[in-house]
This record gives structure tokens, sequence and C-alpha cells, in this order.
């Protein structure tokens, strides 16, 4: 597995990680038997960087990787989030951010890894009423007490990056990024290589669209790209149609739909760790194979020809998914 820094002074991690949040919800039944087994088989295959959060699964998949990292004695970078807050069996969220949430949900997260420290704790997302020079300087404390290794944050404006890069230095922005969602290019990925802050792309297969291998019969109850703008009514159908055209591009190249999208995704910079998330050892390995995929100029303009901004039909999310979302 290759390797790349997550910024100008982070960490070494693969270049790819494994987002786990599926094995816990949002994409239908999930099976943790099964989930286990990709998550030992990823570290096995030099995947360094899990991905997880407190809200998935309302603490399920960080107790479920507190379990399986218990029979782990490899290298490991584990990063995890806070801020938003969920009723069981709810969508709708709230967003807290304050000094004194933040420090029960570090204990809290500790507790369900099995671990001392988080080598990487995001804000999931921000409130507006708590300013973020106050959370990154609450963060700044967990990283001096030893509980926290790096923070970072999610889904924030370019403006609001440099506010917390002003009061500690963040290692890493994560935001949704891929053929489909290309909305960082213009503002947040210059901020990032000017501050050498590393970037980790969520969702860089745009929830399984880009695999080629989706359909609506796989959207079932209890997934939630059911309720999502872009994988729902008549824009599903013209999404298909761009994807469609990407899968000819790789079929050219002899490779799969999903190894072509995440090769574009490595390719936009060395500070740049997509973490595309699987439950089955089939999709893992499928992507794993994308890292030795380098594209030519002519197929990144091909592929920049069919997903140029603005492409792609439909809201990355419902209204109150877009809750704490800076654009």
């Amino acid at each position: 597995m290759k390797k790349r820094k997550l910024g100008k002074n982070g960490p070494e991690v693969s270049v790819i990680g494994l987002g786990c949040m599926g094995m816990s919800e949002f994409y239908g039944k999930t099976d943790d038997r099964e989930s286990e087994k990709v998550i030992l088989k990823a570290l096995e295959e030099g995947i360094t960087m899990l991905d997880t959060a407190d809200m998935y699964g309302f603490g399920h998949n960080e107790e479920l990787l507190g379990r399986v990292l218990q029979k782990w004695k490899g290298e490991v970078f584990l990063a995890t989030k806070f801020g938003i807050v969920r009723k069981p069996g709810e969508y709708k969220r709230i967003i807290d951010n304050s000094p004194e949430y933040i420090n029960k949900a570090i204990e809290a997260s500790l507790r369900r890894l099995k671990r001392d420290y988080v080598d990487l704790y995001y804000v999931h997302r921000l409130n507006d009423q708590t300013p973020v020079e106050e959370t990154t300087a609450a963060l700044a404390l967990l990283v001096k007490q030893g509980k926290v290794r790096y923070i970072g944050f999610s889904e924030i404006s370019a403006k609001t990056i440099e506010r917390a890069h002003a009061v500690h230095p963040v290692t890493a922005l994560q935001t949704e990024y891929s053929l489909f969602s290309r909305g960082v290019e213009k503002e947040i990925l210059p901020v990032l290589e000017r501050l050498g802050i590393g970037f980790v792309p969520y969702s860089p297969l745009g929830r399984g669209f880009l695999s080629g291998s989706l359909n609506k019969a796989a959207i079932t109850d209890g997934d939630f790209r059911k309720m999502l703008p872009r994988t729902s009514g008549e824009n599903y159908d013209y999404n298909q149609g761009l994807v469609k055209k990407l899968a000819d591009i790789a079929s050219a190249r002899g490779i799969k739909p999903a190894q072509m999208a995440l090769a574009w995704v490595i390719s936009r910079g060395d500070y740049i760790v997509p973490i595309p998330g699987t439950k089955r050892e089939k999709y893992l390995m499928e992507n794993i194979g994308s890292v030795d995929v380098e594209l030519d100029e002519s197929e990144i303009d091909a592929l920049g020809s069919i997903f140029y901004p603005g492409a792609v039909r439909g809201n990355r999310y419902s209204d109150a998914g877009m809750v704490g979302i800076e654009e």
C-alpha cells in the first residue's frame, strides 16, 4: 500500500482509508461479523486510516471498531468525530460544539473505542452558537492532555478553516468530494494547499453511484439514499446516464468504474486521502486496486467534460442533512 502525508505537518497514512459509517447505519442491513472481516482485511492490506464518528449507529460504529482493534496489533490511524446530536430512530439532528460537550464527547468515544487517545478528532459539523475559535481552543486542550493527537473539521468554509487554523494547527478537513461533488475546488482546496492542511474526501464514489452497480431496487427502506435528491426520482435517471459514460471510459482502460473514480480523486493532490466506505470485501479489494491506477491527461479531460461542476442534478443532502454545512 502506498502512503502519503496528511498535509504538510501531518502523519503519514495509506493513500486511501476506510470509511466505516455504513457498517452501522444509513445503507440498509448491517452485519457486524462481516464488517469485522472487512476492517481486518483492510488493515492486513495496508490501509492504516479508519474513519468513524460517535453518531454512526448512536455509538455502535465506535464500539465495533473498538472490538476489532483489540484483535489488531499492527499500525492504525483512527479518526472519529463529534458534534452531531441525534435521537435514536431519527435522522433530524442538532449541532453542539461547546467546550462542555466536547469534553463529554471525547470521553465517551475513548470508552467505546477502548483507547487512551484518538489519532484525529474532527468537528463533525459547526453551529453558529459557538465561535470556531472557542471550539478550536477546546480541541487544542485535548491535544495538550494527550487525548487527541491531531484535530480536524468537516464541511466548513475556506474562511472558517483559516480562523480555526490561526488558533491551533488544523491537520485535516473532511468534506464530500468526488466526480459527483466538486464544490471544494474553487475556494477550499487552494486554502488547504496554502496552509498545508490535508484533505479527506468522504463519499468519493458518490455514495456508491459512481461504482456503476447501484440501482433503484437496491435503495430500500433503511437506506438514506432513498431521500436524497441526487439519488431519487428523475435525478437518479439523469445521473445514471453520466455514470454510464464513466463506465465506458473505465471499460476501455480495463478497470472498474469505481477504480477510475477513486483514481481521479487520488490524482487531485498528494495531500488528499479519500475514505471510500464498504461493507463487503469484494468492493474493498476493488477500491484498493485504484491506488495503482494512474490516469493520463486524456482520461482526466474526458472525465472533466462529463462531470464538470454543476453537471450532476440534485442536492447532495436533504434540507435536514445540510444543517451545519458551510458552503
